[in-house]
């Protein structure tokens, strides 16, 4: 049977590490919208057009192929996994998200892959736009400061040197983008089921949405 999960949330929610987990065990795939989008800044950033101009990011969309092999990223069959996983890629893949046709090129990308295989989808309109007939929706929140902390840990348990307060900072002006979009905002599926992550570990947080699943497909 075809199973689609759509997980959404605000930046350093937890959304991407539930939604590999997940996948992991049901056995299913895993795609990450929000590498596609930062593959999308990545590339332009890369070569030098402006972020704030809406027309050349949309006439270089074309030149952009992106394929998913072995868990990996390649744009125009180069692996940029680790490339795109940078606090600056985060804000370059909010400036992109903001053109139309990004997203549409985005959402095919996401909806062809979908409806050849179960899925678990992580991204901030998956629920709502991209997937809307996706069989579970979870919206998962966090605190601004655990979300910050989150992601200060994690950079750092790679070696990376970073700021708190500057990340703290970057969470903010990424909500901010996020949820005031014009452009499919970032907000809970009216049917997603909302789980606050703040004072929940890892394991607890596995534990409530596999919960949901199974009472869902119960249900079916």
């Amino acid at each position: 049977m075809l199973i689609r999960i759509a997980i959404d949330g605000p930046a350093g929610s937890g959304k991407s590490t539930m939604a590999k987990i997940i996948a992991n065990k049901l056995k299913i795939n895993y795609l990450d919208s929000g590498a596609l989008y930062r593959i999308i800044g990545y590339y332009c950033v890369k070569n030098n057009i402006d972020l704030e101009d809406k027309k050349s990011i949309k006439d270089i969309l074309p030149q952009i192929k992106i394929d998913l092999k072995d868990h990996k990223y390649f744009l125009n069959d180069e692996e940029i996994s680790e490339q795109i996983r940078n606090a600056e890629s985060g804000n370059y893949a909010s400036m992109v998200a903001k053109v139309p046709e990004v997203r549409e090129k985005i959402n095919q990308i996401l909806r062809t892959m979908s409806q050849e295989m179960s899925t678990v989808i992580d991204g901030r309109d998956i629920g709502t736009v991209v997937i809307p007939d996706a069989e579970i929706k979870i919206f998962l929140t966090a605190s601004v400061e655990e979300r910050a902390k989150r992601r200060y840990d994690e950079l750092s348990e790679k070696g990376k040197k970073v700021d708190y307060k500057s990340i703290l900072e970057q969470i903010i002006f990424r909500d901010k983008a996020d949820s005031s979009r014009s452009i499919a905002p970032l907000k809970p599926a009216e049917e997603a089921i909302k789980i606050n992550t703040t004072n929940m570990d890892i394991e607890e947080v596995t534990k409530k949405i596999i919960e949901i699943i199974k009472e869902k497909n119960h249900g079916n």
